[in-house]
């Protein structure tokens, strides 16, 4: 029952007695675990993966792949003087696979991470796309 404020409020009946009143103090009463439910056991979703990919151009230095990519990706300059060769040669290579909202987030920092003061011609960042992985 709801009373004027819209809060439940509580009924008692007199004169009955409490079915646990007619125990005795000491006496306990067991209470048989809860059994768990027949089926199978839900398996935890996996978010799809995506690809973030950078792309080549001819305005940005072998140097600056590499240190965009160890400040954004945390590559060492290794890695990065690799990845700096294959999207040379190839036109692209993937950066990073993750879940879509981080490769959007670090797509977004490829494109914001300024251009090169190497090369006096060039006029921003690097490109970048996100693709889904192929599964």
């Amino acid at each position: 029952m709801l009373g004027k404020t819209g809060r439940r409020l509580l009924s008692f009946t007199i004169g009955v007695e409490h079915p646990m009143a007619s125990q005795e103090p000491n006496q306990q009463t067991a209470v048989a675990p809860a059994k768990p439910k027949p089926g199978k056991k839900k398996q935890p979703q996996h978010l799809p993966r995506w690809n973030v990919i950078l792309l080549n151009d001819d305005d940005h230095t072998c140097e600056y792949v590499i240190e965009m990519l160890k400040a954004l990706f945390a590559h060492p300059e290794e890695k990065g003087f690799q990845m700096a060769k294959e999207v040379d040669e190839t036109g692209r290579v993937i950066v990073l696979t993750t879940h879509r909202e981080r490769a959007e987030l670090k797509r977004d920092q490829i494109h914001a991470y300024g251009a090169d003061r190497r090369v006096a011609t060039c006029k921003g960042s690097m490109s970048a796309v996100i693709e889904p992985v192929d599964d």
